[in-house]
């Protein structure tokens, strides 16, 4: 009979201990799930303060540079796009191609000097190449976030815990094709 009541203390203390586990897993999990959110809450911040800049910024170089109407309607598209974009993947492509199309806004605003002395230009172009700054920043947290993330469900023991509470890889902000190499400026 003591054996029994000894076998029996000894399955209910491994249960315990593995349901403690288990609990302590799935909390750290939810935290690593929850400071990838803010990460990510963080990036679109600032990407919506880019896309507040962005008309202002169109409109200073609209009165200088009539025949680059072309580059003015796409970055104009991909803001509304961007507005209208639903999940953090449409975001991020959008924001990608809206990186590639403000290079080429501002090379356009190269080719005039009478736009690049105005101070409403010089203004905008300064807040918005802080707010890339600030873009960068973010997404480098962002990655970080999501490394330690992805780190944690993938170790031993705890990717057991992961599979079994649905905690999936999360994905790192990336950059788009073509990110590498710098706008060509043609005068």
């Amino acid at each position: 009979m003591s054996k029994g009541i000894i076998i029996l203390i000894a399955v209910l203390g491994l249960l315990l201990a593995l349901g403690g586990c288990a609990v302590q897993t799935k909390n750290s999990f939810v935290t690593l799930d929850e400071s990838v959110n803010t990460a990510w809450a963080n990036i679109d911040t600032v990407l919506q303060r880019r896309y507040d800049l962005i008309p202002n910024l169109v409109n200073t170089v609209k009165g200088f540079a009539a025949q680059e109407k072309s580059i003015l309607e796409e970055v104009t598209r991909l803001r509304s796009q961007w507005g209208q974009a639903l999940g953090t993947a449409q975001k991020v492509e959008v924001a990608g191609q809206m990186e590639s199309a403000l290079a080429r806004l501002l090379v356009v605003a190269e080719k005039y000097p009478d736009l690049k002395s105005n101070q409403n230009f010089l203004a905008l172009q300064d807040e918005l190449a802080g707010t890339e700054n600030r873009i960068s920043v973010e997404r480098r947290r962002y990655n970080e976030a999501v490394q330690s993330y992805n780190t944690a469900i993938r170790r031993l023991p705890a990717s057991l815990w992961a599979g079994l509470f649905g905690f999936e890889r999360r994905k790192p902000f990336e950059a788009v094709s073509g990110a590498a190499q710098a706008p060509e400026v043609k005068f």
